[in-house]
């Protein structure tokens, strides 16, 4: 049901669907009224037919009729104020002695021994060849003028003043009953208005807010809306979700790009300052190195901002992959970048399939920040090594150099934002390895971070077995 303004309507609703069961409710206690009726009508006529038939009975048998009617009785028996009545007197030996042929009395068998009338349902022609329903009674009396001799007397009604006196009752009882349906819509409708104003406080409490993402609670909550306020609480949790990140990017971005923002705007001054060949090159040179720098901040912010977006595994679900194939493929992109930086960058892994489920594109990023970091620490003329291996936990990626490596008190903290080791003179950011761990959680998976066989840093990433169902050959 709709408004005037074409929105929905609660209330009309729960209106509507009760008012067209209420009416289906008046036709059926209706006919159930008209049937009731029905039986009490012919309770009643049956009682009044079987006393008109001993009635007429016990005058044929005191006063010695011989079975004769006059036309008198004759027309006083057969009246009905709307319809017709029959008669029939019939005598074993004889037949027919009075009234209508037609009207066949009860068969022997069916007669009551005790002298009381037989009541039956019978059916006859009228002389137009309408078929008319009777309602009949029969009573066997002994004749008085032959003892040997037995009368029949049936007397039999159309059954239309029984149906008349049932829709009599039936017109009389409607008005009630309509009178009580409606009491019962009022009631409900009042019923359904209060109701409703349960909602005002919740309404009143969320009108209130202006950016208050806090939970709705239950406290003054129906149990029947419950189901939408949770849901809307999960919407509130996944919106301070998203605004906490937001924030957080802002705050990372402001501190991260403080200071390369600040020496460009030091070494512009120095440029407009001295404006010789040797101080503008040497300052554009430093401006290149601080631009680099800022780019790859920001490029690594939004990276660590899409890996803790919640609306990420809605966007990219999770799909069966082959590490085995995936990582060689990965790892051949970066073959001119490890050339470059002089670093000999290797590969170890099975032979044959190893699944897990993951998003490729995100293992793309995280397995880029590894090499990243591990060439940049461990410095040129330095082995970097990919491997794929099956370990106790399930499928195993690990990124190994001989650089360095990391004093084992500071390897815990390798995951956090921003964490850079003390003395380490390369530059950074502090946000590759905390990437790597914000992709792994999305993956269920354990990062861990270990001194190499070599002296550097390894980095494992285990993964779970894969969940998708997928018959592999």
């Amino acid at each position: 049901m709709l408004e005037p303004d074409g929105r929905p309507s609660l209330r009309r609703r729960l209106l509507s669907s009760l008012l067209v069961p209420l009416m289906l409710l008046l036709v059926v206690e209706s006919l159930i009224t008209y049937g009731g009726a029905l039986i009490y009508s012919n309770h009643v006529h049956d009682r009044d037919l079987g006393d008109d038939a001993m009635t007429l009975a016990q005058m044929l048998s005191q006063e010695d009729l011989g079975g004769q009617i006059s036309p008198q009785a004759r027309f006083l028996l057969e009246y009905a104020p709307e319809g017709h009545n029959y008669f029939n007197v019939s005598s074993q030996k004889h037949g027919l002695l009075a009234g209508s042929a037609e009207l066949q009395p009860a068969p022997l068998s069916a007669a009551n021994s005790d002298g009381e009338p037989t009541l039956y349902s019978t059916s006859l022609y009228t002389p137009k060849q309408k078929r008319r329903e009777l309602r009949a009674a029969t009573v066997r009396i002994p004749n008085l003028q032959d003892p040997s001799d037995q009368l029949t007397v049936t007397m039999a009604e159309t059954l239309h003043d029984r149906h008349q006196r049932a829709r009599e009752i039936l017109l009389l009882s409607i008005p009630a009953q309509a009178m009580l349906i409606a009491s019962v819509f009022l009631l409900v409708f009042y019923g359904v208005r209060v109701g409703l104003r349960q909602l005002d406080p919740l309404t009143a409490r969320l009108g209130a807010r202006e950016h208050d993402l806090a939970p709705i609670g239950d406290a003054d909550v129906p149990v029947e809306i419950l189901p939408l306020t949770r849901t809307i609480d999960g919407l509130f949790a996944r919106q301070r979700g998203m605004l906490a990140l937001q924030d957080r990017f802002i705050a990372d971005a402001a501190h991260q790009l403080k200071t390369p923002l600040a020496g460009l705007r030091v070494h512009v001054e120095r440029a407009q300052i001295d404006p010789s060949k040797e101080t503008v090159a040497d300052a554009l040179q430093h401006i290149l190195r601080l631009t680099q720098r800022a780019s790859r901040t920001s490029s690594q912010l939004l990276a660590l901002t899409r890996a803790q977006s919640p609306e990420l595994s809605e966007t990219a679900p999770l799909c069966l992959l082959d590490l085995a194939q995936l990582i060689p493929e990965l790892l051949s992109v970066r073959v001119h970048d490890a050339i470059a930086a002089g670093v000999d960058l290797g590969y170890e892994g099975p032979a044959g399939p190893l699944w897990i489920d993951g998003d490729r594109i995100s293992l793309q990023e995280m397995l880029d920040n590894l090499i990243d970091n591990s060439m940049r620490y461990a410095g040129r003329k330095s082995i970097v090594t990919v491997g794929v291996s099956v370990q106790s936990e399930g499928p195993c990626i690990s990124v190994e150099d001989n650089g360095p490596g990391v004093p084992p008190a500071f390897l815990e903290r390798l995951g956090e934002r921003f964490f850079r080791v003390p003395g380490i003179t390369e530059e950074g950011t502090g946000l590759g390895l905390a990437i790597v761990q914000r992709i792994a959680e999305r993956h269920r998976a354990t990062v861990r971070f270990l001194n190499g066989s070599t002296g550097g840093l390894r980095v494992e990433v285990v993964f779970p077995p894969a969940r998708t169902s997928k018959t592999l050959g």
